[in-house]
């Protein structure tokens, strides 16, 4: 197993974080929830993942330290929308800060606006939370947003059958280097089915996992498992660590015949 694999430390965050990231958004039951949290330590939290919230509570409780924390506003075009939701978020949770405060799918769920920068920027200071972060499909913008903006993460879709990150984002990341959460790794399960006249197998979930990790621009990819052997199932892919040379070359061929 490769240790700078699965955790690196991420300097925006101010954590080593081991590289697969949860979120509850797919059914994942509490018992699953605090199976995760006993290896997982980033979690994309939102007040309707229900069977998460009194997981992730008691795992704050006993080392906040130790995890990274990301919610957001459903809809962030209004600062007070923004603050509304950090705060709740804090009473939720039962933690006096939030590791990212994230505005949803930006330009479309949120708006990066002088008034909600400056919400965002205010609650940073005043301790609330340590990251600001925006999750965003417009890939040249996100490019942009890398180089110059206050966000400190960027959450994108990026997978063997969407890689446009490689060339619209990850150039752009040098010079301030923000976070980088991958999401949608399997590209909605799509890549875990033969496309149409796809003559090899599909790839495995894990499969997805290590080709985002196997980029040194992604910090953390996120899973979302429906069950604990989904779960157990992709911690254990971690383990044979990055992507061979011919397992890449499987994985963008099949990537191109899914996007189609």
């Amino acid at each position: 197993m490769a240790t700078d694999f699965v955790a690196r430390e991420v300097p925006a965050l101010r954590k080593r974080l081991f590289r697969l990231g949860l979120s509850g958004t797919f059914g994942l039951d509490e018992a699953g929830c605090r199976e995760a949290l006993e290896r997982v330590q980033y979690v994309f939290w939102s007040p309707r993942m229900k069977a998460l919230t009194p997981a992730l509570r008691d795992a704050l409780r006993r080392d906040r330290e130790r995890y990274a924390v990301s919610a957001g506003p459903l809809l962030g075009y209004f600062p007070g929308a923004v603050r509304k939701a950090a705060e709740g978020a804090l009473r939720a949770l039962g933690t006096d800060y939030l590791d990212v405060l994230q505005l949803y799918w930006l330009g479309k769920m949120s708006a990066f606006t002088g008034p909600v920068q400056e919400e965002l920027a205010r609650l940073r200071e005043e301790g609330k939370v340590r990251a600001l972060g925006a999750s965003i499909h417009d890939r040249p913008r996100a490019g942009e947003l890398a180089e110059r903006s206050i966000l400190d993460l960027l959450m994108i879709r990026y997978n063997a059958a969407h890689p446009g990150a490689e060339t619209d984002v990850f150039p752009h990341l040098q010079s301030r280097r923000p976070a980088v959460v991958a999401y949608t790794a399997t590209s909605w399960r799509k890549l875990l089915r033969p496309p149409r006249g796809w003559k090899g197998p599909a790839a495995t979930a894990g499969d997805c996992y290590r080709f985002c990790l196997s980029s040194p621009h992604v910090d953390v990819v996120l899973t979302g498992p429906r069950n604990a052997a989904e779960l157990r199932e992709n911690l254990a892919a971690l383990e044979k660590g990055p992507l061979s040379e011919a397992e890449l070359t499987f994985m963008r061929e099949l990537g191109r015949a899914v996007h189609g």
